[in-house]
């Protein structure tokens, strides 16, 4: 393929995808296809000659597409959301075609360079601790990883060296292979998996403390879990604590976590992987009252900032603690420069990294603070839509709401919110996932996509109503008709929480801290905004604040 071919192709490309997200809301959410369905549409073997790339981008149509979950349509809301904007993609394209691997800042100064700059840029639009500033004076600074499994992982290993050798300095004569036997981790029961896997892959125990009734991890409990494992000849070394967690959005008590592991000399971890973008906007700041007490901190952009996976940002308030735990050095690797800026081979697992920084670079510029704020503030809204709907149905128990994910059930036995999760997803309308509050199983719905907008809403929600009056009925529990008292009561409820009278709105996780700080939040409601994919962003009233100029930073010596 020469150049004029590649720009063919690429512009065809495009045009595929530009076509596939206006459409994207037309098509069945979920695949209907089963296990091994690719193995009838793809040959045994390889071509031997090469194909012409017309033929290739028509079997994307063919053979990709109907196996696809589509992760961007507007009616997916499982899980949290997987970033995508046209800044985002421009991006990846850009650092595909520069193709470097910028291991150490002589590898490619400027894939270092900018990304010391993105993660200053970003911590302040975040108004994170000053310290994780790679600018800031002191060894803090941050480094974009792969995902945030790999921050907890990268964290859990430099902590386990940090406190190796801190009890080696305190009583040489002891074994360093024997003490990190002993060493053991903490996190909340509704951490995420990722979390657990860290602890798999760095052997050492990982122990999962039980929540409270907000699905949060409390001092008193970790303390206890501490002083039980020292009894035990045991040696703490590492807490994980979420902000946001995956099944309900429960925010762990930061003040009294970072308390306590300064005074046990624990490694604090913070994973706000999804809730960590809301710190865009100053209402949702208190969510992250404690930070400055982590040692650590995560936040995924490639979740909820418009920027397509893999982008995963990191802090650290002393770098130096993951330099001494990963460098490993060899003559090829070493430049004149070293010393001078960070080599970020020596802050993550790896050794070659993407040129993540500029995709990131690309979203900040195109959609400035501004519009990411106003897309975190409007699908904050659809949420608050969604769970007006909800709370008004008989049926149907809101267990938790926090930013864009709400929890319900169906009122009554297990067994029917079961039956209602298999009808939605053997329907495949949209797509949903389970998930645990209150000891019960819940339904799941994220407002994941950035097309979604009010009437994708109002579809999820009549598919699910449908399917549990069916239900209902089926066990003889309701006739499964609302009546025009609940008609009323529904067109009530939605007015009132879309005009920003939040006051009566229960939200049990903790998440939000006042009335003044849940500030009043409308959302695009005209049929337009339920058609294409013209708009990067929602047109939402009201919402945007203002931003000074971002200041730029020098690059960290490391």
């Amino acid at each position: 393929m020469d150049a004029r071919e590649f720009i063919d192709f690429a512009g065809a490309a495009a045009e595929y995808i530009a076509d596939y997200l206006t459409s994207v809301r037309d098509r069945r959410v979920l695949p209907a296809v089963e296990p091994g369905y690719l193995r009838d549409l793809l040959p045994e073997a390889a071509p031997e000659r090469p194909e012409h790339w017309r033929h290739v981008l028509a079997d994307v149509e063919r053979v990709i597409m109907p196996g696809m979950t589509h992760w961007q349509s507007p009616r997916f809301h499982a899980y949290y959301p997987t970033g995508s904007s046209f800044a985002a993609m421009v991006g990846e394209m850009l650092s595909a075609g520069l193709g470097c691997i910028g291991f150490s800042w002589a590898a490619s100064p400027v894939a270092t360079e900018l990304e010391t700059h993105m993660m200053d840029w970003l911590a302040r639009l975040l108004a994170l601790p000053e310290h994780f500033l790679n600018a800031a004076p002191g060894p803090g600074g941050g480094v974009l990883q792969g995902s945030a499994s790999e921050a907890t992982l990268v964290a859990l290993l430099a902590a386990k060296e940090r406190t190796v050798r801190r009890l080696l300095e305190e009583q040489p004569e002891q074994d360093a292979a024997l003490l990190k036997t002993r060493l053991v981790a903490y996190t909340c029961d509704q951490a995420n998996s990722s979390v657990e896997k860290a602890g798999l892959l760095a052997s050492l125990p990982m122990r999962l403390l039980p929540s409270d009734a907000q699905g949060r991890l409390r001092a008193d409990v970790l303390q206890r879990a501490v002083d039980e494992d020292r009894a035990n000849g045991l040696l703490p070394c590492f807490v994980v604590a979420t902000l946001g967690s995956t099944p309900t959005c429960a925010f762990d008590p930061l003040p009294e976590l970072g308390q306590l592991c300064q005074r046990e000399r624990l490694w604090l971890h913070v994973d706000a992987a999804y809730a960590g973008t809301a710190l865009l906007c100053p209402e949702y700041r208190h969510i992250a009252e404690g930070a400055e007490l982590a040692d650590s901190f995560c936040v995924n952009p490639h979740k909820w900032m418009l920027i397509n996976f893999d982008c995963s940002a990191m802090w650290v308030r002393d770098s130096h603690q993951l330099v001494e735990a990963f460098t490993v050095d060899r003559i090829y690797l070493a430049h004149h420069k070293q010393g001078l800026a960070p080599d970020y081979r020596n802050w993550q697992i790896p050794l070659g990294r993407r040129f993540r920084a500029l995709k990131l670079w690309l979203v900040l510029r195109l959609h400035g603070a501004e519009g990411l704020r106003a897309h975190v503030r409007h699908q904050v809204a659809l949420a608050r839509h969604f769970e007006a709907l909800a709370r008004a149905h008989a049926a149907v128990h809101v267990a938790t709401v926090a930013l864009g994910l709400v929890c319900f059930r169906l009122q009554g036995p297990e067994a029917l919110t079961e039956e209602l999760l298999a009808a939605l997803r053997t329907r495949g309308r949209i797509y949903v996932v389970a998930g645990a509050a209150e000891g019960r199983l819940v339904i799941r719905f994220c407002i994941c996509s950035r097309l979604t907008r009010a009437a994708d809403v109002d579809f999820a929600w009549e598919e699910i109503r449908q399917q549990a009056e069916a239900v209902l009925r089926a066990h003889g529990l309701a006739n499964g008709v609302a009546n025009d008292d609940t008609a009323a009561h529904v067109n009530g409820e939605v007015n009132r929480l879309t005009k920003g009278i939040v006051n009566g709105v229960t939200v049990t996780n903790g998440f939000t801290k006042s009335d003044a700080n849940g500030a009043a939040h409308g959302f695009a409601t005209s049929d337009s905004d339920a058609d294409g994919a013209e708009s990067e962003i929602p047109m939402v009233a009201d919402m945007v604040t203002s931003q000074p100029p971002l200041p730029s930073a020098e690059c960290k010596a490391v």
